[in-house]
């Protein structure tokens, strides 16, 4: 008898892959996010409530604003986007790992890092709201800006750079994101869609990674000298240095502080992870703009790799909400993991 024979001689049921999760960034947020799953899933409920209740009186305005109809602030507004998808993103890591599930790797993107920084353990809840609230907070003096989804590669946009437009991040090979200040990204897309490149605005009213954010996002690091900072429990795969996090990095204030600044290599990042196979990448955040670029991945192409996304792929009602995540239920089901 072979060691992947039963003692039936049918073959031996194929242990599932294990589970990889991306955890999405700044552009991914819409209004009410995963807002369907807060009274049917405790655990998901319970993680939100500690991450905003963290934030003392500011989160709970951001709780009020994500469950409302009509917010007091937008919810791309830099007060409400990165902390509230660091909640969501959060709450959603947890919810995987309360039916069982123990991911293997963490990935995220832009605040996504935070979340998944949270989730390893290298940050208490309490600390990383600690840090998420601060900088949000500084952030708000940076000037009007934005970013802007381009379908052509980085090294191809580089022409159309200037007046504080960079690269903000690489997220596919032809998937490019820039960022700068309002007037010169606006001029940038313009010229753009004149030659005939797709060009589309982000869902954000800051210039993330470039360095228009830079001087706002000074005294950060003071905050997170005071902030204890433990190694990994689980791989987290860094999205700005397209490896795997190093004590070095972990320990490092500098490395935090820097994140609203520096370009995201998304990209790299999810080829260090996919390129081995025989992962399950669950997005745990809402809506599927991981998802979508993990499909386009050769790993994941060719059948070694799958991708699951909890939420729904555009904002929708409650129902929406509880569906996306039953359909992710059963694919993981479907993979061999026994869920509750």
């Amino acid at each position: 008898m072979t060691a992947d024979t039963k003692a039936t001689g049918a073959p031996a049921a194929r242990a599932p892959r294990p589970v990889a999760l991306l955890l999405p960034g700044q552009g991914s947020q819409y209004r009410r996010m995963a807002a369907g799953l807060y009274a049917a899933e405790p655990v998901f409920a319970e993680a939100v409530d500690e991450v905003l209740g963290a934030m003392g009186a500011e989160g709970a305005r951001m709780h009020a604003d994500w469950l409302a109809e009509r917010p007091e602030l937008p919810v791309d507004h830099v007060l409400r986007a990165q902390p509230l998808l660091f909640a969501v993103d959060y709450a959603l890591g947890r919810l995987v790992t309360s039916w069982g599930i123990r991911p293997v790797a963490l990935l995220g993107h832009s605040i996504g890092e935070m979340a998944a920084a949270t989730l390893a353990g290298v940050f208490t809840v309490r600390d990383a709201a600690r840090v998420v609230l601060d900088r949000v907070t500084r952030l708000t003096a940076a000037p009007p800006g934005g970013m802007l989804a381009v379908a052509e590669s980085a090294a191809s946009l580089e022409p159309f750079l200037g007046g504080g437009v960079v690269v903000g991040a690489v997220n596919a090979p032809r998937q490019t994101v820039l960022g700068g200040p309002e007037d010169a990204l606006r001029a940038v897309g313009e010229t753009l869609r004149a030659r005939g490149i797709t060009a589309q605005r982000v869902p954000a009213l800051s210039p993330f990674h470039s360095p228009a954010i830079a001087p706002h996002a000074r005294g950060a690091e003071a905050v997170l000298a005071t902030v204890e900072r433990r190694p990994p429990r689980t791989v987290v795969h860094s999205c700005y240095t397209a490896a795997a996090l190093t004590a070095q990095q972990v320990a490092d204030p500098a490395y935090w502080a820097a994140h609203p600044v520096d370009q995201v290599r998304f990209w790299p990042a999810l080829d260090g992870l996919l390129a081995p196979g025989g992962l399950v990448v669950v997005e745990a955040g809402p809506g599927r703009t991981l998802s979508s670029l993990a499909l386009r991945h050769p790993s994941v192409r060719r059948g070694d790799c799958m991708v699951v996304p909890l939420s729904p792929k555009r904002a929708g009602g409650p129902e929406d909400d509880r569906v996306a995540l039953g359909e992710a239920v059963d694919a993981l089901r479907g993979e061999g993991y026994r869920i509750p």
